[in-house]
């Protein structure tokens, strides 16, 4: 049998084995000071522009928006942390939906994703941009894009309580997106009404139901009996001027 090539431990000069002792220690001792590994959120980056985008894309422009789209929605999730909508930088996820949307038009989702799930934020600069967005991208397509208008508009009376801002919204959808559905276009009607703005509320109100334009007997009976109403509080409101008569 061969010999063991091995040799035995205790030929090592004793202080050559000190030495290798102390260094392991100092080696744990060093690593157990460092602070523990923790990973850090990247910012988003601008996107590159769309004519370059689409240069890129190799005529596939609507597979690479989904692609950004999927990129944009997991940005919040990077490996080892999660970034609160609240800590992005808007005017560049703007910027990303913006592209997003020229690379496909037809895509409802940016918009989507503007109106229900960047501007749900606590922050009212953050929600208004992200509805501010949503409001120039649907004067190019009203018909198509009136939904997420009208979420925004009940978000700017419920949530912004910014009536004005909500009817400015409503009157968009009435005027320019003609087949948004009824309650859409019905819509600047109650804001009127909750701005104190009667007599209006009333002659948009009559003027639609004169129309024929409503032709669901629910939905007649109920408008009018909101007219009706509206006539009565018009009726009973004083006239302008004279809430604070000067003593």
């Amino acid at each position: 049998m061969k010999k063991s090539l091995e040799r035995s431990i205790s030929i090592v000069p004793r202080p050559a084995f000190a030495l290798l002792i102390v260094a392991l220690c100092l080696q744990i001792g060093w690593q157990a000071a460092q602070p523990a590994p923790s990973a850090r959120a990247e910012a988003l980056d601008p996107p590159a522009r769309p004519g370059v985008l689409r240069v890129l894309s190799l005529g596939e422009p609507i597979a690479l928006a989904q692609f950004l789209t999927l990129y944009l929605q997991a940005f919040d999730n990077q490996p080892g942390v999660s970034i609160p909508f609240l800590a992005l930088d808007y005017s560049r996820v703007t910027a990303w939906l913006r592209t997003i949307l020229a690379l496909d038009p037809v895509s409802q989702y940016p918009l989507l994703m503007a109106s229900q799930i960047y501007a749900q934020v606590p922050d009212p600069a953050k929600q208004r941009g992200m509805c501010e967005f949503v409001r120039q991208q649907f004067d190019y397509e009203p018909d198509r894009r009136w939904r997420w208008l009208a979420h925004c508009a009940i978000m700017a009376k419920h949530r912004l309580n910014d009536v004005p801002l909500a009817l400015a919204y409503a009157e968009a959808i009435t005027s320019k997106a003609r087949h948004a559905s009824n309650w859409a276009r019905q819509m600047r009607i109650f804001l009127l009404e909750d701005l104190g703005e009667l007599d209006a509320a009333t002659v948009l109100l009559g003027g639609l139901l004169a129309s024929g334009e409503i032709t669901d007997p629910k939905e007649v009976h109920f408008l009018t009996t909101k007219l009706e109403k509206l006539k009565a509080a018009g009726k009973s409101s004083p006239p302008p001027g004279s809430r604070h008569p000067k003593p």
